[in-house]
């Protein structure tokens, strides 16, 4: 296989076998509006052809002057998370929810400065503004908006983040976090570090 072709991954094909392999739920769900087949299955192949061109691996020197703790990259646009360990021997790529507009997304460097193994959740200031009928506390468990495991980031309230809502996984769902399946955050909770190299873009 030459490296172009090993490079570019067909989101269909990748979101299928992170399926098959993983447990993971198919994110074609997220495209489940209607009840009507034929009008789901138009959405659904638009969507996966809107994305096959940007799903797919990249190059950390790209976007990284070293990997100095490894490094995570969150492509907004393809919702794609990527993971590159400090020696290049492991890299990730995830599927993602990302924020649900662009005023409360946020781009930049930042890091993973704390591990939360069992991530319990509080709504920020502005979501109960948003929002006022939400709880002001959810311990851990099934009914967690972070899932069973969190990366907290240098940025205030910011965090990647498992979710208990599969349906939540490739669309614009959150208020500000990056979600990912919760056996991809597992996975990624054991590989990263506090002050793993972070870059939203």
């Amino acid at each position: 296989m030459t490296g172009s072709n090993r490079n570019r991954l067909d989101r269909r094909r990748f979101l299928a076998a992170g399926a098959a392999v993983l447990g993971a739920p198919a994110a074609l769900p997220a495209f489940a509006q209607t009840t009507d087949s034929t009008e789901f299955e138009r959405s659904v192949d638009q969507g996966l052809r809107r994305n096959v061109a940007t799903f797919r691996m990249l190059d950390w020197q790209d976007h990284f002057q070293n990997l100095a703790n490894g490094a995570i990259l969150v492509d907004i646009t393809s919702r794609a998370l990527h993971f590159w360990s400090e020696d290049q021997s492991v890299y990730r790529l995830y599927p993602t929810s990302i924020p649900v507009s662009e005023d409360l997304t946020r781009r930049g460097r930042t890091s993973v400065t704390f591990k939360d193994p069992n991530p319990d959740w509080r709504p920020t200031p502005a979501m109960k503004i948003r929002n006022p009928e939400w709880p002001d506390y959810i311990p851990p468990g099934p009914d967690n908006p972070l899932g069973t495991r969190a990366l907290h980031l240098s940025w205030p309230y910011y965090r990647i983040h498992g979710t208990h809502d599969t349906r939540k996984i490739g669309r614009r769902s959150s208020n500000g976090c990056i979600g990912l399946y919760n056996e991809h955050i597992e996975e990624l909770f054991v590989l990263a570090r506090v002050g793993t190299q972070v870059l939203l873009i």
